[in-house]
């Protein structure tokens, strides 16, 4: 015979209450985060704003500059700056559409009479003409765009106002930014003072750094590519070797292709044979800055990794999409160089496969 049922030990209620308990606030904290991921996204990019902007105020304030009217002097100039890049490509986009649009209907009969001269194929090309013509598609673009103005006007609103959230928490982390680390440090312990404010110098340090070298190498493209452009007759050489540098080095993974891709298809629409030169400058210029220009600038700014570089990249587009991607490579270098002041180094063993030179082929043979 088995004896009676053992009681239930007494702490396996509490246990289970705690294990349920847990699971629920867990889920009601998932739940909360996903309903506010929007303000993180304002939050994470506002802290990245202000990162970059502090030096060049502190720099203002250290000259008897007050701090709010010194962080408006650079809201300033960085709003001018990019209302000019955006109503220069804005022009060159509306000239090339024009032109395109304009020039359309003559591409198509040209492509048709050569299809048909070098391999006697016989396209009836009537109705793409007439789509560029008067009633045509192309000519009722405007009333289609016209009937769409509420959702675009809709849409341009809520970006308004996520623009000017972003600037608002910006000006006061930057104006207010001794004030709000005092209140935050009144908090903390000394030592846990020393850390915060620690992580904080190292943020900006490196924030303020990735922008000086993508400007560096912004720059440097703009100038080469300006050149370039100038020399083989591309329309608009400016605004493009504008374009070219900012995209190039401030999108991420995807910034080099579609900085590459307007130049080409500009001078596609003007000189088919000047748009494979245009391909072909950079393309070498590419190699240039990856090998010479860019190892030199960022070893000076930002000594992390490319292979981390790109994989945080790729971790930032999949939790924040764009903004994580525009956030990842200063994110990483900050967590890097903040790690790197705790951990302690060692001296390095004798291997070969620690040496960049790689293996000796007398000692291999």
């Amino acid at each position: 015979m088995t004896g009676p049922a053992e009681k239930m030990p007494q702490w396996v209620p509490r246990a289970t209450a705690i294990f349920l308990g847990g699971s629920a606030l867990l889920a009601a904290l998932i739940w909360m985060l996903f309903r506010v991921r929007s303000l993180i996204i304002v939050i994470l990019v506002s802290l990245f704003l202000s990162f970059a902007i502090e030096p060049a105020v502190n720099w203002l304030a250290r000259r008897g500059w007050r701090r709010g009217p010194a962080t408006l002097a650079m809201f300033a100039l960085i709003l001018l700056a990019i209302g000019g890049f955006l109503y220069a490509m804005g022009s060159v986009l509306a000239d090339q559409i024009t032109k395109l649009t304009a020039e359309a209907p003559g591409y198509i009969r040209e492509i048709e009479e050569w299809l048909e001269t070098q391999f006697g194929i016989v396209v009836e090309t009537d109705a793409l003409v007439a789509e560029f013509s008067s009633g045509g598609s192309a000519a009722r673009l405007a009333s289609n765009v016209a009937g769409d103005l509420v959702s675009i006007g809709t849409a341009l609103m809520s970006l308004i106002f996520q623009t000017l959230t972003v600037l608002l928490f910006t000006f006061y982390l930057v104006a207010d930014g001794p004030k709000l680390r005092r209140l935050l440090c009144s908090a903390l312990s000394p030592k846990r003072q020393a850390l915060m404010l620690k992580g904080w110098e190292i943020a900006i340090d490196k924030t303020g750094a990735y922008i000086y070298s993508r400007t560096l190498l912004g720059l440097a493209a703009f100038l080469v590519h300006w050149l370039v452009f100038a020399l083989l007759g591309v329309p608009s050489p400016v605004p493009l070797a504008l374009w070219v540098g900012i995209m190039s080095q401030f999108v991420p993974v995807a910034g080099t292709y579609l900085a590459g891709l307007l130049p080409i298809l500009i001078a596609l629409l003007d000189q088919p044979i000047t748009a494979l030169w245009v391909l072909l400058a950079i393309a070498i210029y590419q190699q240039l800055e990856n090998y010479l220009f860019a190892p030199r600038i960022t070893s000076q700014t930002m000594n992390i990794h490319p292979a981390v570089a790109f994989g945080t990249v790729i971790l930032g587009a999949s939790l924040l999409g764009v903004v994580g991607t525009l956030l990842a490579v200063p994110v990483a270098a900050t967590v890097q160089a903040f790690v790197s002041t705790y951990i302690r180094r060692h001296e390095l063993i004798e291997s070969e496969l620690l040496d960049d030179e790689g293996v000796d082929t007398e000692e291999a043979e």
